[in-house]
């Protein structure tokens, strides 16, 4: 998989429709999400008092809609998993609220949530330790029957191999464990156990990050097939801004706990606003040479600041070319500055702008993690 479109579409022939083609008016989100807070404490001595707080997501608001896909991207550590653990109900938040199909669950009992847990599921990042080794495929793809006391048509057994049929399986795979397969394989395992109960939002915590390349498309190709079929609604949380791209149908990118720009795809990778989607999207590796060196590179200097003690005003101000005064002193709120694009941001890209100094092409970007290229 490569990062230029056009090989990107040989590879992963799943383009979302145009923004055009979606329906009018826009329905009632599934997923409301506003304020959302959690702090980690850190305490010192015998008494464990408080001595601060590792800030992993501070303050963050986005809705998702029936059927779409929101994508999340951003720094190891900006508190995209965090989140995402948050919204499924796998953390407590600290504050904030989410709402979910209009109803608030943020503080839930864990009795309470029980039948919610068959609306929310989540597909997590690692294939080979979300699934337990001494558990057969059938045992695991069941037990969400078990937990929910659901006995479906025909029986379970027959139910979880029509959903490993589903995902690519083959039925066979019932008395299975999971060492005898690859890993691409138990991710689909995973997926399976995710959509046995017909779940409407479904949480991918970098599904194919721990994959080759050759078997992130054939996943990826699998999860845009299940959505079109099943009327999924997915949030997918990754690194690989390439994935993101075929896979989103609107993105947000996370910065510190924070989120600093959200829009549809379309608009956020053509014209990025915030400085660190610009910088983050400049990061992508091009294979062909003369469009490499037709690009500004953008390197940011220094570290990514600590999230127990983040900067004051705008957490990114101490690695943008464009801060002033104003960033240090006040906090950029998330505004939009177009119809569905919100940009948190004291000054926004836009076309009159001044691109920063060219730099020469690097290993890597300074601070962000961004996919490869074969």
């Amino acid at each position: 998989m490569t990062d230029t479109t056009d090989d990107q579409s040989k590879k992963i022939p799943l383009q979302k429709g145009t923004e055009a083609a979606k329906a009018p008016a826009d329905p009632a989100p599934l997923l409301r999400v506003r304020g959302l807070v959690r702090h980690f404490p850190i305490t010192k001595g015998l008494l464990k008092r408080q001595t601060g707080a590792v800030q992993a997501v501070d303050g963050i608001d986005f809705d998702v809609r029936p059927g779409e896909t929101l994508g999340v991207v951003g720094e190891s550590g900006c508190g995209k998993s965090t989140m995402g653990r948050l919204i499924t109900r796998l953390d407590e938040p600290t504050g904030g609220s989410i709402e979910f199909q209009g109803r608030d669950i943020t503080h839930l009992s864990p009795g309470r949530l029980r039948p919610m847990r068959r609306d929310v599921q989540m597909i997590f990042q690692d294939p080979y330790g979300s699934l337990n080794p001494r558990h057969t495929i059938g045992g695991i793809v069941s037990t969400p029957f078990r937990l929910q006391g659901v006995e479906p048509e025909g029986g379970v057994k027959k139910e979880v191999q029509r959903l490993l049929e589903l995902v690519g399986l083959s039925p066979e795979h019932y008395n299975r464990y999971p060492h005898e397969f690859s890993g691409g394989q138990r991710q689909r395992i995973g997926i399976a156990r995710a959509l046995a109960l017909k779940p409407k939002l479904v949480v991918a915590d970098e599904p194919v990050s721990a994959l080759d390349v050759s078997i992130q498309a054939q996943v990826v190709n699998l999860m845009d097939d299940l959505q079109e079929e099943l009327g999924l609604t997915y949030v997918i949380i990754a690194h690989d801004l390439s994935v993101i791209r075929h896979v989103s149908d609107r993105i947000a990118v996370m910065y510190l706990g924070k989120i600093v720009e959200l829009s549809d795809r379309k608009a956020l990778y053509e014209t990025p606003m915030h400085p660190y989607t610009k910088a983050l999207l400049s990061a992508v590796p091009v294979p062909d040479p003369k469009r490499r060196t037709q690009r500004d590179r953008i390197l940011l200097k220094g570290d990514v600041p600590s999230p127990i003690d983040p900067p004051s005003g705008c957490r990114f101000r101490t690695r943008c070319w464009k801060a002033t005064e104003v960033c240090a002193t006040t906090e950029p709120p998330l505004v939009a500055l177009r119809t569905g694009h919100q940009v948190a941001c004291h000054h926004p890209e836009n076309a009159g702008d001044p691109a920063p100094a060219a730099a020469p092409p690097a290993e890597g970007p300074a601070g962000s993690k961004a996919s490869t290229g074969e």
